[in-house]
């Protein structure tokens, strides 16, 4: 059964200028997925689809595989990230006769994963019997919509304390970490998710993404945590 992890790395990026290749506890932010990804057991392949040449080389000395550069119409803002996955696993199937069996995103801007948490993520994937899966975290935060005409999007008047919220009512969040596809799927229906899906729960630290300039500043404080503690065993 052949897993093909794909890491997609724009070259351009309006809120982070170079984010993929901006520094964060020492290395470039691709590192942390393409590392990820080759410690994995379940993953056979790595590949790093990108429109930039940089990045291109970054990835290849890191171990990552980049057998094309993505073309400028797939890489633009309105770009979207199934259109670079789809692109990828067809023109794997078209060069090189390669078809993997499931595809396992994993995007560059979630850099905090746990040293087997794709393998336990991909046991899940097989245990479920799933189509797609999505990495989550527990999100326990009171939600309101339309700060001109606030609506609270919980009951505030029978405010619960999170310790009591029932396990049927624990809300959860995407966290952009990892994400698994059957194949025939994502062909199919051209998205990341379809069929059955599962949600593969991850650790709070785990669920940090970088969009931002500050999310930047909290993930390496985070990750930096992670590594100390790596060390320390």
């Amino acid at each position: 059964m052949k897993n093909l992890a794909i890491i997609p790395a724009r070259g351009g990026s309006k809120g982070i200028p170079g984010k993929n290749m901006k520094l964060i506890s020492g290395q470039p932010l691709i590192y942390w997925s393409i590392k990820s990804a080759l410690q994995s057991k379940c993953v056979d392949r790595v590949i790093v689809t990108t429109d930039s040449k940089e990045i291109a080389s970054i990835a290849k000395s890191l171990g990552a595989d980049v057998p094309f550069i993505r073309p400028d119409k797939l890489s633009g803002d309105k770009a979207t990230t199934e259109s670079a996955m789809l692109h990828c696993v067809n023109w794997l199937n078209e060069n090189e006769g390669y078809q993997p069996r499931n595809v396992i995103l994993l995007q560059p801007t979630s850099p905090v994963r746990m040293e087997r948490s794709i393998d336990n993520a991909y046991a899940y994937f097989l245990k479920s019997q799933a189509d797609s899966l999505v990495s989550v975290s527990e999100f326990s935060h009171f939600l309101w919509a339309n700060h001109k005409e606030p609506r609270a999007m919980y009951d505030f008047m029978n405010r619960p304390r999170r310790q009591d919220i029932s396990v049927q009512d624990i809300k959860y969040r995407e966290n952009g970490s990892i994400y698994i596809t059957n194949t025939e799927i994502l062909l199919k229906e051209g998205n990341r998710l379809g069929g059955v899906i599962c949600c593969f729960l991850m650790a709070e630290q785990e669920g940090y993404e970088i969009d931002s300039p500050l999310d930047f500043i909290v993930t390496e404080a985070v990750l930096e945590n992670q590594i100390k503690d790596q060390s320390s065993c």
